[in-house]
């Protein structure tokens, strides 16, 4: 069993990623409700977490939103998930369901796949600042 805090989604990204570090500090500076935490994929936590949902790491370059116990979404579906929950002008993505699923993540995956190429990697997770801390697991 995960030892997991209550009534939070917790958003599973890629520590190395400067698209996904600029993408969590987006969503930190704009998560007014405070819904949200954070864990590497690359981490041991994140791993675990991986494995407790049924999600082949190695096979995953994306973005994984969990909601414990009621589901987890990946992909375009992530992305749209959290955009609705930080509500205000950024709900708006949610248009984007009326595209099928997997047309989407044809997007998704082009971006996912030059991510490196387009916006740097990092040598190592980032560290967060003693005030960002609390939401990172």
């Amino acid at each position: 069993m995960l030892n997991l805090p209550e009534n939070k989604k917790i958003i599973l990204f890629d520590g190395v990623c400067n698209l996904c570090d600029s993408a969590v500090q987006f969503i930190i500076k704009h998560d007014k409700k405070d819904l949200f935490r954070f864990v590497s994929l690359q981490s041991d936590f994140g791993k675990e977490i991986c494995n407790y949902i049924g999600v082949d790491q190695s096979k995953i370059d994306s973005i994984i939103l969990y909601n414990p116990g009621v589901a987890y979404y990946y992909k375009s579906s992530a992305v749209i998930e959290i955009a609705e929950d930080l509500g205000g002008i950024y709900s708006l993505l949610s248009i984007f369901e009326i595209f099928p699923e997997k047309l989407r993540n044809i997007i998704y995956d082009f971006i996912a796949k030059n991510r490196y190429k387009w916006y740097g990697k990092k040598e190592s997770c980032m560290i967060p600042t003693p005030e960002l801390k609390a939401k990172f697991l």
